[in-house]
């Protein structure tokens, strides 16, 4: 663990904070689950990616046999917005070592009709199962200690975009990567950043769905400004989290035709990648 990775100390746990009970689904029948949407997690009005993401693995923990999700893939369809939904799933296959499921967040418009908003695709397990061999050519991403970085606290003023979702993270930014808030971007397309829940749980595979779209755009490093919606997002996870602060890199090497990648990594405070993504986004230029 590098030397100055200290968070405060932990005040909620896991199962019992304010994540857990914004993520809790309540099965209605078999393969069917209420929600209601908490505000807490939105983006200006459009509630975060990550947050539903998190909400449909809870769902599909609670119909499958395995209860880790090992790769999810998610197509963003319309916005979500705070309020009730229903997730449905389905059992596609399940096996030894993994089950197959996929799910559906819905929820009702302004005339009554029911809009699918996100459709998703994943395979659960037991993470605790696998092997502690690792052969990986990754390296954890160079980010100064916590003290020398920088969250929404710090800014002098609000930074664009920011909102209520913000106040449920500890997010720390690398100065490197915080041009955009100065008005001078580095046009590198990167973002790396200590990341917690602000409660103080500690992190674990569902909150590692979380984790791989809280942090500010890459597109702000590019000098594009404003909301840069998800299109389809999938993450692969790959341990279970020892306890600590999470260290979170995304880069992007690609925008053209209006859409961007962006590439993600989570370490935790072992130093071991425990999850990683890729996501396709929208980039509203001028």
């Amino acid at each position: 663990m590098p030397e100055a990775a200290t968070a405060p100390a932990a005040q909620a746990t896991i199962g019992n904070s304010e994540f857990d009970r914004d993520t809790a689904v309540t099965r209605r029948e078999p393969g069917v689950y209420d929600i209601d949407l908490s505000a807490s997690w939105t983006i200006i009005n459009a509630v975060n990616g990550g947050y539903l993401l998190a909400v449909l693995g809870r769902a599909l923990a609670d119909a499958l046999p395995h209860q880790d999700p090992f790769t999810i893939s998610a197509h963003y369809l319309t916005a979500s917005r705070p309020g009730p939904a229903v997730v449905r799933t389905d059992l596609v296959r399940t096996g030894r070592t993994l089950s197959t499921g996929q799910a559906s967040l819905f929820q009702y418009d302004d005339e009554g009709h029911e809009v699918e908003r996100i459709r998703v695709l994943a395979a659960y397990g037991d993470l605790d199962s696998l092997p502690d061999d690792v052969r990986t050519s990754a390296q954890p991403p160079a980010i100064p200690p916590l003290d020398q970085c920088f969250g929404p606290q710090d800014a002098p003023a609000p930074i664009p975009g920011s909102s209520a979702i913000t106040d449920r993270l500890m997010l720390k930014l690398d100065p490197a990567t915080l041009g955009w808030a100065l008005g001078a971007p580095s046009g590198k397309g990167e973002m790396r950043a200590w990341f917690g829940l602000a409660d103080g749980r500690d992190a674990d595979p569902l909150s590692l769905l979380l984790a791989v779209d809280a942090l500010p755009p890459t597109a702000f490093e590019l000098g594009i400004s404003g909301w840069v919606p998800t299109i389809e997002l999938t993450v692969h996870v790959r341990s279970r989290p020892a306890p600590g602060p999470l260290r979170v890199s995304i880069t992007t090497r690609n925008l053209a035709g209006g859409f961007l990648e962006e590439d993600a990594e989570v370490w935790d405070s072992n130093d071991r990648l425990v999850a990683q993504s890729r996501q396709l986004a929208r980039a509203r230029l001028a």
